[in-house]
């Protein structure tokens, strides 16, 4: 599924941005499952992070990616359930104009993108798809990024 995703590195239609330093409360799953993302269910292993944003969307991360991409903020330990945030790191993003699914997790299941919402491209070659309004609120301009705010 990957080979149909678009390197937005290249595409000049694509920001660069950043994750604002938001809070999220995390839990480390007990059992694997599967989570009911606003694009789509996506299952996870026990261990992985299930993660809960500030309008109460829930995204599992899986246990490695977790670690290197999110920090605990006190009193939380690393590897606890509690408050963390994302470590500041650039990706690109671009708003879909069609249609797309995108494979996430152990088992690339796809996330579902209609026209509107956008697609995230990380610096660990990962994709995601975050609807428009948690876009707005979840991401800021990189560094040299003129293009901003987003149009609507």
């Amino acid at each position: 599924m990957t080979d149909r995703l678009p390197d937005l590195a290249a595409d000049p239609r694509a920001l660069r941005v950043c994750k604002k330093p938001i809070p999220v409360q995390v839990e480390v799953a007990a059992a694997d499952g599967t989570c009911e993302t606003l694009e789509g269910p996506v299952r996870f292993r026990a261990g992985d992070a299930l993660m809960t944003g500030v309008r109460g969307e829930r995204w599992p991360v899986r246990r490695d990616v977790f670690r290197s991409t999110y920090e605990p903020l006190p009193p939380t330990e690393a590897g606890q359930a509690g408050a963390y945030r994302k470590v500041a790191a650039q990706a690109w993003a671009m708003r879909l104009d069609r249609p797309l699914d995108v494979p996430v997790g152990w088992h690339d299941d796809p996330l579902h993108g209609e026209p509107g919402d956008w697609l995230l491209h990380y610096a660990d070659s990962t994709y995601g798809v975050l609807r428009d309004h948690i876009f707005r609120e979840s991401y800021d301009p990189a560094a040299g990024e003129k293009r901003w705010p987003p149009p609507e």
